[in-house]
């Protein structure tokens, strides 16, 4: 009988709050997407308990495709991608109705790394893009030892491998439809990366700047403007434009936001949260 009288009176407040609309927007955020940022992500929601106790900020990764399809369908309220919004899911948020805003929240640069032990140190553009088409194989081709050269890719829903698939394997020609070569291998996170492209001399792999540890090296790319000159990531050279590989990171909603979503976007935005943004070796989206 008590669940019976407990069913009724569930059923009656539903009816009641279909009705009705809620007096107050909800205190609680959720923020899905791209495992570049989702450590910056963490970093911020943490911060900001403390700027707003009454606000609730749930993040996790999965990569941008993740976040931007669950953005369409509308399971999160913040997407985070460190790539563009690709135009056919853009076709499909218009088909729902939404109108999806993108602000840009810091800058990264793609760092490509190999094992301490690789005495190459530098590569040119055009020798990234033919290593991972397949075109060299072998580390001799570019100054290094006789040894095979084994590629680590992230997989194809990480923002990253998008970009890096469009920047450095087709070098921005938008004609060119090559992709990674087939014997790429493709790890689920950044941090996985890092771990295989420590432990084989043989890797090479590329990384969000944030991630990079001293257990690794990065190799310096050349430049478009003086290919006799190379340069390594970092947040001064991201800043000037002279590191090539680089890049904006990206929160989109669903429409124009408002509410605690909006003063979350701003807060942002703001000398303090983007000075969490330098803590965490991105590049700010703001001058400081």
């Amino acid at each position: 009988m008590f669940m019976l009288f407990l069913t009724a009176c569930t059923s009656a407040s539903d009816s009641t709050t279909q009705n009705s609309q809620p007096l107050v927007q909800s205190n609680y955020i959720t923020n899905k997407g791209s495992d570049t940022i989702v450590n910056l992500a963490l970093a911020w929601a943490e911060r900001y308990q403390t700027v707003r106790p009454d606000v609730r900020i749930s993040v996790t990764g999965g990569g941008s495709g993740t976040g931007l399809t669950a953005l369409i369908n509308g399971s999160v309220d913040i997407a985070n991608a460190s790539r563009q919004i690709k135009p056919e899911e853009l076709d499909s948020a218009k088909k729902a109705g939404l109108n999806v805003q993108e602000f840009v929240i810091a800058r990264d640069a793609i760092a490509v790394i190999v094992n301490p032990a690789n005495p190459v140190n530098q590569l040119t553009l055009q020798q990234l893009s033919a290593i991972y088409r397949g075109e060299i194989n072998n580390w001799s081709e570019v100054g290094g030892e006789d040894r095979p050269i084994v590629r680590l890719s992230r997989e194809t829903n990480s923002g990253t491998h998008v970009f890096f698939l469009e920047a450095v394997v087709r070098m921005n020609d938008k004609k060119d439809k090559t992709i990674f070569t087939a014997d790429s291998l493709l790890l689920p996170s950044s941090e996985g990366i890092i771990s295989e492209v420590r432990e084989n001399p043989n890797a090479i792999g590329y990384d969000g700047l944030g991630y990079v540890t001293s257990e690794v090296k990065m190799v310096a790319v050349s430049s478009l403007k003086s290919p006799d000159i190379y340069i390594l990531p970092s947040a001064v050279t991201v800043a000037d434009g002279s590191y090539l590989i680089s890049r904006n990171l990206y929160m989109y909603t669903q429409n124009v936001p408002e509410g605690v979503i909006k003063a979350y976007l701003e807060w942002i935005l703001s000398s303090e949260a983007q000075k969490i943004v330098v803590d965490l070796g991105f590049v700010p989206a703001i001058d400081q």
